[in-house]
């Protein structure tokens, strides 16, 4: 074992905590925010903000085992038709609350699996959302695409219409893993993707990866991360499963006999970091790796690193709009999520009703703990507020994971892997809970 590596520790690795993607957590969100509370926060915005806009597109060919998002499987395309010209209402009315002067910087297609859309399609969108918004020459515009619905025409249209950045869902490369998760996609279909990928001039690629599968072992968990690095990916995310099949029915799918316990987990976690850091990638954060060159690697090395809900990003918006079902859009005063429901989404928009089904407002003092554990997450330590709980702090102390240094909390090279611990134990208003989040490993 490497002297000082990580250590299983699994009284935190089993707890299950807040991935801080947004503060206060989405499992605070509630219906009493709506439409009105949100119209009220986008007038307070200054003139001239910086906008990021994410585009949902929930729909998928056939539905992976794993999943955790929004989706659902349509039998027809009109299916999609018709939630795509609610979505093109939705841009046409939400545009309308932009504040004065306002300017894109980053697009985000997420799903589901944009690749579903038609070429013609997708150039709707991308037309539409320059009519009503305005977009800088350098936006930065990604999308996530399954590779097995990656074709040259696509790649093309994309490409057309401003696509700089491509994420590809790989996951695992072991046959037996993707039959138990139902996502076969060998490596030749994947190198493929990304090759058409580029061929088209979308030259910067994502890759996602996971550990915690039906059927994984350390080795395998290497060779797919030495098979992305050999693939050229400019930047790789490497999540955990989180096996809820009480909350996402479709896991029921996956036999809790295959799934790998908690220190195999934790193993296989470990060696993804170190094949990855072997094969020249930086490590941001606890779950994303990148080339010393790529721009997220360089905003690390900046302190200008932020986090949203696609995970670690260069993205510096001052507020974030969510089109589309389940949807988040995000101010200084709190996040409102759209209706989830793509059918009842499309009712929403299409009859001029309230599309905004839920959210939680955020007062000053929250919008400071959210900054604080931003700071703790991308840059692993963060100044000590007079209101922490140092007491729940001591035991992580204790166990080498933090220290305090000068009034900051600083995490070790031995706390990385627990730091959403250590973040759980500055928010104020966490009771940590069985089956709300996600296990810390």
């Amino acid at each position: 074992m490497i002297e000082n590596a990580p250590r299983f520790l699994v009284q935190y690795a089993l707890e299950t905590v807040p991935r801080y993607t947004s503060y206060p957590p989405a499992t605070g969100f509630h219906d009493g925010v709506g439409l009105q509370t949100w119209s009220d926060w986008m007038r307070r915005q200054p003139t001239g903000s910086n906008l990021s806009l994410y585009i949902h597109i929930p729909f998928c060919k056939s539905m992976c085992w794993y999943c955790g998002c929004h989706t659902t499987i349509p039998n027809r395309h009109d299916r999609i038709a018709r939630y795509l010209d609610a979505l093109d209402a939705d841009i046409r009315r939400r545009a309308g609350y932009a504040p004065v002067g306002s300017r894109v910087t980053c697009i985000h297609f997420g799903g589901g699996s944009p690749d579903m859309l038609e070429s013609a399609e997708f150039a709707h969108i991308m037309t539409r959302l320059r009519e009503q918004f305005t977009i800088t020459s350098d936006a930065e515009i990604a999308v996530e695409l399954d590779p097995r619905g990656v074709t040259t025409e696509l790649c093309t249209a994309m490409a057309d219409h401003g696509v700089n950045r491509a994420s590809l869902g790989v996951q695992d490369l072991s046959s037996e893993v993707q039959l138990l998760i139902n996502r076969v996609q060998p490596r030749a279909m994947v190198e493929a993707a990304a090759d058409r990928l580029r061929a088209a001039g979308i030259r910067a690629i994502n890759m996602d990866m996971m550990y915690g599968l039906p059927a994984q072992s350390r080795e395998r968990v290497i060779a797919t991360a030495t098979a992305l690095a050999e693939m050229g990916a400019d930047r790789i995310s490497v999540f955990g499963y989180a096996h809820v099949p009480w909350f996402k029915k479709h896991q029921r799918a996956i036999p809790d006999s295959r799934l790998p316990g908690a220190s195999e987990r934790f193993e296989q976690m470990l060696a993804a970091a170190a094949t990855l850091g072997d094969a020249g990638y930086d490590a941001i954060g606890f779950d994303h790796y990148a080339r010393p060159d790529d721009p997220l690697a360089i905003a690390a090395a900046k302190g200008t690193l932020r986090r949203n809900f696609q995970g670690y990003t260069t993205d510096s918006c001052d507020l974030l709009i969510g089109l589309g079902a389940s949807a988040i859009s995000e101010t200084p005063q709190g996040y409102v999520q759209t209706i989830a429901d793509p059918v009842r989404y499309a009712e929403a928009v299409m009859s001029g009703a309230d599309m905004l089904a839920r959210g939680v407002e955020r007062s000053p003092t929250e919008f400071a703990t959210a900054t604080r554990l931003a700071d703790l997450l991308c840059r692993f330590e963060t100044e000590l507020a007079p209101t922490d709980n140092v007491d729940a702090l001591a035991p992580l102390i204790a166990d080498g994971l933090a220290q305090i240094e000068s009034e900051r909390l600083v995490v070790t090279a031995l706390g990385r892997p627990y730091v959403r611990n250590i973040a759980a134990r500055l928010d104020p208003a966490l009771r940590l809970a069985e089956n709300r989040h996600s296990t810390a490993v």
